[in-house]
């Protein structure tokens, strides 16, 4: 059983950083339920893990990794191969009218997009999260910023 100090420890942690894990492991999963599910994974791995951080941004993005990390393997799970996408988009504004254009992107598109517009990392702290050269994940943001753009054309002509 955890300490009182413990569950103050946990409670603050679920607060500070469970809607970040929840957008980013929905941004991969397009699922809510499986969403949740990598989050409280990430948290349990936390918990049995207890690795040592040098301040919040480490804990934060190691949190993100990990969460990003078991999003992917479920990705992989052969029962998610032909779950149809019947959810309500559960953490954007209802305004937020490129939502549905970022989450038709491929996975390696959609997570930079994610945590560099809607979590406002650094393409230096992505490529930290993912584990992958920084130029990669520059690569990656162009080429996503130019799907997007040309999906957005189609759809709303030069308005964009």
């Amino acid at each position: 059983m955890y300490s009182t100090a413990g569950n103050e420890y946990i409670e603050e942690i679920i607060r500070k950083y469970s809607s970040s894990m929840l957008k980013t492991a929905f941004s991969l999963l397009k699922s809510t339920d499986d969403a949740e599910d990598a989050v409280q994974e990430a948290f349990i791995k936390l918990l049995t893990k207890a690795p040592e951080f040098e301040n919040d941004e480490h804990r934060k993005a190691w949190l993100l990794r990990v969460t990003v990390n078991i999003s992917k393997n479920m990705l992989k799970s052969a029962k998610r191969k032909n779950l149809p996408l019947t959810e309500e988009i559960p953490y954007m504004e209802k305004s937020d009218e490129v939502l549905p254009y970022v989450l038709s992107l491929d996975e390696k598109y959609r997570v930079v997009i994610h945590l560099y517009y809607y979590e406002n990392y650094s393409i230096k702290e992505i490529a930290e999260i993912l584990s992958l050269p920084a130029a990669t994940v520059g690569t990656r943001l162009s080429r996503a910023r130019k799907m997007l753009e040309k999906s957005l054309k189609e759809d709303f002509g030069d308005e964009v």
